[in-house]
């Protein structure tokens, strides 16, 4: 069955959903995106997808083009004309079209290109891969220095998937000045003697939204968190290595650049973690 895709106010079937060629996002990757998880036809952390929307287009000196509340609605009815029960629902926001096509923009005036649709996944929370855990290989960071900011420029982030798929495992880890960013999609962390080693929120990499509720839960488990730069050589030493993202939730981490980290098998806090993220974010799921 065909997709039913929202197009600046028109609800259209994907084969009708389309965008000028002039479009900003397609021709600068000028745009902004989240993705919201659906479990259990539940919006997963959806006031922190608005949140961090609200920071990206603020960022870029981009118009918001609705409120927190019609957003919500926005979801909803993109999740029952499309039947979205578990999966999750892309939302991208351009600076608009502008009519041709040139480096400088208009700062007022350009009504944004706002452009969602839904991706079903039935039982992504039981994937047996992501509880069985992910291999990685390391990669040098090339993406631009405001990461912090949810872009539509993924290229690298792409090819770097790409690489790690050609190399045999799941994903790869961005790797600067020695030390480990995140992955190509996710927020990543180790685990030593029992405490969960994490980078700082700064602009060098995203500010998750499943990675602020996974703190906050490890806060409630009484779990000791140290956000601080790790190196490769740390996560191949390593008890534990886990990442997370919306759509993969918690995956623990088993090797790293060839080296199993720990026993080399998923670990207890990742598992932990896991299991109580998405009991906790399917009660609290709007």
């Amino acid at each position: 069955m065909s997709r039913i895709v929202y197009v600046n106010g028109e609800w259209l079937p994907e084969a009708e959903a389309k965008v000028s060629v002039f479009d900003r996002g397609f021709l600068m990757g000028d745009a902004v995106y989240e993705v919201t998880t659906v479990m259990q036809g539940k919006l997963i952390d959806f006031e922190g997808h608005c949140r961090r929307l609200a920071r990206s287009t603020a960022e870029l000196g981009m118009a918001n083009p609705h409120s927190d509340e019609e957003w919500l609605q926005l979801h909803r009815d993109i999740a029952a004309k499309n039947n979205l029960t578990d999966g999750g629902i892309y939302l991208q926001v351009t600076r608009g079209n502008p009519g041709d096509r040139d480096f400088a923009f208009a700062r007022e005036g350009l009504a944004p290109t706002v452009v969602m649709f839904t991706q079903s996944k039935p039982g992504q929370a039981e994937n047996p891969a992501a509880w069985a855990g992910w291999k990685v290989i390391s990669v040098p960071e090339m993406r631009w220095h405001r990461r912090d900011i949810k872009t539509v420029q993924l290229l690298w982030p792409s090819l770097s998937k790409m690489a790690a798929k050609d190399a045999g495992v799941d994903d790869a880890w961005f790797v600067e000045d020695g030390f480990v960013t995140e992955g190509t999609s996710n927020n990543v962390y180790i685990v030593k003697n029992g405490k969960i080693i994490t980078r700082n929120l700064s602009t060098d990499l995203l500010h998750g939204i499943t990675r602020a509720s996974v703190l906050r839960l490890a806060a409630d488990l009484q779990m000791e968190v140290e956000e601080r730069p790790f190196t490769i050589e740390e996560a191949q030493s390593a008890d534990e290595a886990f990442s997370t993202s919306a759509g993969a939730f918690v995956t623990p981490v088993i090797e790293v650049d060839g080296k199993p980290v720990g026993t080399g098998k998923a670990g207890p806090i990742a598992t932990r973690l896991r299991e109580v993220y998405i009991e906790e974010s399917i009660k609290a799921g709007v």
